[in-house]
């Protein structure tokens, strides 16, 4: 069968379509109980964790309002953060971690939408599933309520505990968060229809999300007041121009619900007019006399387009940034308070330095995201039972392995490698010291890498684990510093160990060790995997 669209049945009652979403979404949230409590959980309280921290480092009224004028004038720290239109300790709150909070909404959504719906359907379970009492946009409808209810969580556990700080702002901010969330979770129920894989979907959902804050940052550093047209186009902006605990801009929730709105009933119509495990754009048939030779071309072929986008998509960024890094020194140099958390940040003395510092850092940490995902491509393999035909032929377990794993930490060097090419190109600098700091990254990156080799290759059912511990590093590294966090907290991920480049003291010894480490971890999971039953 290779037709991907089919016109939906004339005469089928709404109610008819619905048919067992009650039950889905119980079973939804059953499967999913300790994921979204644990990343609402975490979300949740490093946002409010922040208010306590700032008033420790800004004590006075006078030091929050100097340390915000200094920011709003800066356009490095609008791009990164974006503007500060309130100096009180919740409008500080929102400007520090407005953003990351709307990523890490935005990011536990389209994970959410596509699990319970392409994933399913790649599986087949969800063949199995729809042959019962089961309408045809009942898998839809429930996972989007998931999501829903997720997200209603999270803006509720940040209404209420930043209550204290303007009970007006708290509820803006909470609703906004959950309003990205929303926004992104009916933005991968569409890619998902035009996708044949969960994995593919995730990545374009995720490239979509990476765009947004791009465009939210480029849009910042050339405006101070949110009004830049790239701003406007970005969810992430729109949480911004929202303006919580600074005069509140209600209106602005309308385009929330406006875009998740459209999005859904966009979803539902595309989802009424495909067949049940097809896509729109289905994967097109290979040739008659196949030229994949060996398991590493087969992984090379699968996983092509997954390194292309990441490749592309750091190479952007790294422009954009690198461009706006001079910015960093035009902050007011008498001005101890600002210098110190500028410095914190990149690790070392420099402005300029510590924000390079502090990009390079930030790259490392999204591409860990991506040598977790190409890894687990041998979990999707696995338990989609396509590696099983090609393992009943003269390839071993480890020859298989090899090649997806060898995509995943290759990969990682190239999508660095273009990050610094990209910082250079937009900062003007020798390009020497910044890709010698991408490549510094990459002991941490494959680090996270090896983990996940290693839960897969214990066991299948804990390889997706490997995603909590990508993002508590993510989480460590971006909001650790910030909230003072002690250093045996922050050497909790592997990034806290490497050396702050550029600008910072070269230490080989935690390089070679977290080097060493990751080869480790690959050996025991590869012996894992070789020894135990294919999950069938």
């Amino acid at each position: 069968m290779t037709a991907a669209a089919f016109p939906a049945r004339p005469g089928v009652s709404g109610s008819r379509q619905l048919a067992g979403t009650g039950a889905l979404l119980r079973f939804n949230l059953r499967r999913d109980r300790v994921v979204i409590p644990a990343w609402v959980a975490v979300t949740g309280l490093l946002v409010l964790s922040l208010p306590g921290s700032l008033k420790s480092v800004y004590s006075t009224p006078a030091e929050r309002a100097d340390i915000a004028r200094q920011m709003l004038a800066n356009s490095s720290l609008r791009a990164t953060y974006g503007p500060v239109f309130s100096d009180s300790l919740g409008g500080l709150t929102a400007w520090r971690i407005g953003g990351y909070a709307a990523i890490l909404a935005g990011i536990m959504s389209l994970v959410v939408v596509v699990r319970h719906t392409r994933d399913e359907e790649e599986s087949g379970r969800q063949e199995l599933v729809s042959s019962a009492m089961v309408g045809r946009r009942a898998p839809l409808t429930a996972a989007l309520l998931t999501a829903l209810v997720a997200n209603s969580a999270l803006a509720l556990l940040i209404a209420g505990g930043m209550a204290g700080q303007g009970s007006a702002g708290a509820l803006a901010f909470g609703l906004g968060i959950g309003g990205v969330g929303m926004v992104f979770a009916t933005l991968a129920a569409i890619v998902a229809q035009f996708t044949d894989s969960g994995r593919l979907a995730k990545g374009l959902t995720g490239g979509l999300l990476g765009a947004a804050f791009v465009l939210r940052a480029v849009g910042d550093s050339t405006t101070n007041d949110g009004s830049s047209p790239a701003t406007w186009s970005s969810p992430i902006g729109w949480l911004e121009n929202l303006r919580p605990f600074a005069s509140e801009r209600w209106w602005v929730l309308a385009l929330f619900a406006a875009a998740t709105l459209v999005q859904g009933v966009v979803a539902y119509e595309l989802a009424g007019r495909r067949d049940v495990g097809m896509s729109f754009f289905p994967a097109r048939p290979g040739p008659a006399q196949g030229r994949l030779g060996t398991a590493g071309a087969l992984a090379w072929r699968l996983q092509r387009g997954s390194v292309l986008g990441w490749g592309l998509g750091f190479f952007a960024a790294g422009v954009a940034f690198g461009g706006i890094t001079k910015g960093a020194a035009d902050l007011v140099g008498d001005n101890a308070k600002t210098r110190e958390i500028i410095e914190r940040m990149g690790g070392q003395s420099g402005i300029e330095d510590a924000f390079l510092a502090t990009m390079v850092g930030m790259f490392g940490m999204l591409a860990a995201l991506y040598a977790v995902s190409s890894v687990l491509r041998l979990h999707s393999e696995e338990t989609g039972q396509r590696a099983e035909p090609i393992l009943a032929n003269a390839v071993g377990r480890l020859r298989w392995a090899a090649g997806h794993l060898t995509i995943a930490f290759a990969g990682a060097v190239v999508i660095m490698l273009l990050s610094g090419l990209g910082l250079t190109l937009g900062y003007g600098a020798e390009p020497g010291p910044i890709l010698a700091a991408t490549l510094v990254q990459l002991p941490a990156i494959w680090t996270l890498g090896a983990l996940a080799v290693l839960l897969h290759g214990i066991s299948p059912r804990l390889a997706p684990a490997s995603w909590a511990t990508a993002g508590l590093a993510l989480a460590l590294g971006w909001i650790g510093p910030a909230l003072n966090l002690p250093q045996a907290v922050l050497d909790v991920s592997p990034f806290g160990h490497l050396p702050k480049l550029p600008g910072g003291d070269m230490a080989w010894g935690p390089v070679i060790v977290l080097t060493a480490i990751a080869a480790a971890l690959v050996a025991v999971g590869l012996t894992g995997l070789r020894r135990r039953d294919l999950t069938t």
